[in-house]
This record gives C-alpha cells, structure tokens and sequence, in this order.
C-alpha cells in the first residue's frame, strides 16, 4: 500500500511541481504579448514629409540605403542624394543621417527617403543656430552687382551689401560711381570671405551676411584702447562728398598707456579682413577738414596723403575724427570788428544770401533780405567778383559774420560795374569806353530809334495829308468866285 502510494504520491507531487511553472509560462507569455501590442501601438510608421533617421547599410552608385530599425528600411535615389552641403562624400557604412521622408513604401516596399530635402531642412536649422550664436563662417564669393557680393552657405543664396563690407574691401569711388564700384567687387568674385548671418528668413529664401560684423570684435577690442582726444597718424583712403576716410594703426604710446593701465594683452598683432595686420578706419567729416567753408573735399585732402588727426568721438566702431582741431583757429584773434569796410570776394550765391570771403579763412554772410530776391543780388553780386562790404555783426565764436553792401544807396549792378570818374580816364580810353558804352546800350539805343522813326514817319504822313488837304481847298476857291462873278 506505501509502495502503491508513494508513486502515486509522487506523481501528485510531480503535478503540484509542474503546475506553478505552467502557471508562470502562461503569465510571461501574457506579458510579452502585451508588451509588443504596446509597441505596436507607440510604434507610428513614417509619413510624408517626416525627418527620420537611420543607419547607412549600402553605399551604391544611385542608391543609398539606410537600416530604419523597427519601422523597416530605406532607399534613397539619385538627385535626391544631393543636399547641397556636401553629406554623401563623407558618408561610410554604418553613419547615422537624417532624411525626409517622399514616399511611406514604394513599389519595392521600402521607405522613400530624400537627402536634398532633409539637406534644405537641416541647412536652415544650421542658419538659425549661427545666426543665433554669432558664429563666423567661410563663404566664397560667386558673383557681384551694384548693391553687394553675392555667395552660398549650405547651397543657400547669401547677399553680402556693399555697405557690410569690411573697411579692407569697401569701395571708396569718387561720386559713388555704380560701374566703378561693380568693377571694383568683380575683383572679389572666387575669393573666400569671413562672414556673419546678420538675417535669415526660411519662407522668403532671405540670407543677408555681414563681414563687417565678423571682424566687429576684434575692431571693439582695438578701438577700446582708444579714447576722445588722443592723436592718430594716418593715410587719407578714400574721399567722398561728406568727407574723407582715414586709415591708421593705434600708436605704440597709445598701446603702452593701456598696458600700463590693464596689464592685458594688446590686440595690436590680430590680423584684418585680408590677413594684414589691423588697421581702423575713421571718418573726417567735411566740416571737420578745414576752418573755412569747404564745397568739396577733394580741394583739402586726396587719397594717399598722410594726415595727423584728433579723435573727436567714438561710437560703437564708427570713430569720428578732425583735422581743423589741431590747428589754430583763425576766428578767434581776428583782425575785424563790426563796422569795418572790408574787401570781399564772393564765393557763393544760394536762395538765403550770398558768401563772401575776406581772407581764406574768414567768410561772411550777406543775408538774401538784403535785395528783394535772389534775381536781384545776382544782379550787384557776381560769383569771383571783389566789392565793398560792411561788418554788420561779428560772432567769433560761432563762425559769423553778417555784411551788407558798403554804399547802400549807389549799388552798381554787376554788368555795369566800372569806372565811374570821367574827368579821370585817360584820354586815349575815353574813346574805347564810349564805344563800350555805345555797344552796352545798343540795343536800347535802337528800340529808341525804332520808336522815334515810326512817330516821325506817322507825322510825316500826317502832315502830307493836312498839307494835300489845303492845296486841294485852295484850288477850289477860286473856281467858286469866278462862277460868282459870271453870274453877277
């Protein structure tokens, strides 16, 4: 009976071994089923337009392919291939890239996939974050208009204006003259510029870059050395309607006083827009030339000339410089006071008066309320011509000077403007004036004639008629007295 039992024990007790580890199958079987219909339904497949990311399988001639991973495998195409920055010449098997999905499943059943697209993408999310971070990029210079350069970055078109150029390759042209300042940036066309992306804008296809702003720190830097009052040297580089430009380096005084001041290092080694050592660039404005009034530049400075200039003011990198400050100031002991008949030379003849310069320095102003208009100053005034003028006002300190004409009430016109003292010209001149007179008034002289005869010739005509009319009477009245006597 124990015998009997004991297999029988065991084999129960065999069941009630064998019965928690179908129990636990079951239970793990129940988990993995739930488990890859949780996937399932997180895994979301691929649509049209999805930036994906897989791992290059198989490199072909026309064909890329890339593992997907769950979702299953990709192919990419020929033009598709072509980002525009240049990815497929790098790639290897076993690179991770991004692409764009075309196609969820093609007629081969993979996953259509497109670099170019992903390239467009990924080039202007690259744009923004440079753009963002300030960051310096190379770009190479594919062709010039009138407004600027022209390069790419990530294939993108990018517009470089001429305004944002650096001071190295800004064209400084005489009058702004648009072929020459073309015939200038073509010189630049293959060369690789330093740029910063100073605009960007992926629905208008906008990129504006700046090379200006890619060397602006390092121009901050240097420029931070300086301060209002210090004295440059320098070489006149360009000159234009409102001034001229000068380029110079910062003088070893000027470094030494901010060594001695900082203890830090000098930026005066770093190099420029071209690789040369920096130089900065300030603006002489026009007002700031000379002490006298000046109409155009080019009669002070040219191109080329070496200069010595005072720092007048600096804002941000524009560094406003002055060459009349270093030198004396000919208003302030002037040698003329209110009331004083002085020679002057007219210079000028605009709508609010006339300018007259009584040395090269000194200039006054005749005020247009002087004559009744403009047509009447130019009629005592000629531009080149020396009169007689009076201090009216005098305003040292402000450059002023107001005059009138010295005999106000014997104006000469400018055309009559000439000796007025007969019994003093020489008589071989006095004929040679007569006739100058006569010529003058020629025409005058012959309206008169014109008008006399045309009065004498209307009286003369006239008088015949009274004279005609009388004979005729005449000769009537003794017809009438002989028919009298005939009758009598």
């Amino acid at each position: 009976m124990i015998k009997k039992d004991l297999p029988r024990q065991a084999a129960d007790g065999e069941q009630k071994t064998k019965e928690p580890e179908t129990k636990k199958t079951a239970k793990k079987t129940g988990f993995m089923e739930e488990m890859l219909s949780r996937k399932e339904s997180e895994m979301k497949m691929p649509e049209k337009d999805d930036l994906i990311e897989g791992v290059v399988i198989d490199i072909g001639k026309q064909a890329l392919y890339l593992d997907l991973g769950p979702v299953g495998a990709g192919v990419i195409y020929g033009r598709e291939l072509e980002d525009g920055i240049g990815t497929l010449k790098t790639l290897k098997i076993g690179d991770k890239i991004k692409a764009t999905v075309i196609e969820p499943e093609n007629d081969e059943g993979y996953i259509e996939l497109s670099l170019r697209t992903a390239g467009y993408e990924i080039a202007w999310t690259d744009i923004y974050k440079k753009l963002q971070e300030g960051e310096i990029v190379a770009v190479k210079i594919r062709e010039a208009n009138r407004g600027g350069l022209m390069g790419e970055i990530y294939g993108i078109k990018a517009f470089l204006p001429v305004s944002q150029l650096s001071a190295e390759h800004y064209p400084r042209v005489e009058e702004g003259d648009k072929s020459r300042i073309l015939s200038m940036l073509n010189k630049f066309i293959g060369q690789d510029f330093k740029v910063k992306i100073i605009d960007a804008n992926k629905e208008d296809e906008k990129l504006i870059i700046s090379e200006k702003e890619a060397y602006a720190n390092k121009e901050r830097e240097a420029i931070s050395l300086l301060k209002t009052g210090d004295i440059i040297e320098g070489v006149i580089s360009g000159v234009v309607d409102f001034g001229a430009f000068v380029k110079f380096n910062i003088a070893p005084e000027i470094q030494m006083r901010n060594k001695s001041v900082s203890g830090r290092p000098l930026p005066a080694g770093q190099t420029g827009a071209a690789g040369k050592k920096e130089e900065l660039e300030g603006l002489v404005h026009i007002s700031e030339l000379a002490w006298r009034l000046i109409e155009n530049p080019k009669d002070i400075v040219k191109v080329g000339d070496k200069i010595k200039a005072k720092i007048i003011g600096i804002d941000d990198t524009r560094i406003s410089l002055s060459i009349k400050t270093l030198k004396k100031d000919p208003w302030s002991e002037t040698k003329y006071k209110v009331g004083d008949i002085v020679a002057g030379n007219v210079r000028k003849i605009t709508p609010y008066g006339a300018f007259v310069y009584l040395d090269e320095d000194i200039h006054g102003l005749l005020h247009i309320s002087e004559f009744n208009n403009i047509e009447e100053a130019k009629k005592y005034l000629r531009v080149g011509a020396t009169n007689k003028f009076k201090i009216l006002t005098l305003e040292p300190k402000e450059h002023r000077m107001g005059l009138t004409l010295a005999e106000k009430g014997k104006k000469e016109t400018a055309e009559t403007a000439a000796p007025t003292e007969k019994a003093e010209m020489p008589k071989e001149a006095a004929p040679k004036a007569e006739a100058v007179k006569i010529a003058a008034e020629k025409p005058e002289t012959e309206k008169a004639k014109s008008k006399e005869e045309k009065q004498k010739a209307k009286k003369e005509t006239k008088e015949k008629i009274v004279k005609k009319e009388k004979a005729e009477a005449k000769e009537k009245k003794p017809a009438v007295k002989k028919s009298k006597a005939k009758t009598e």
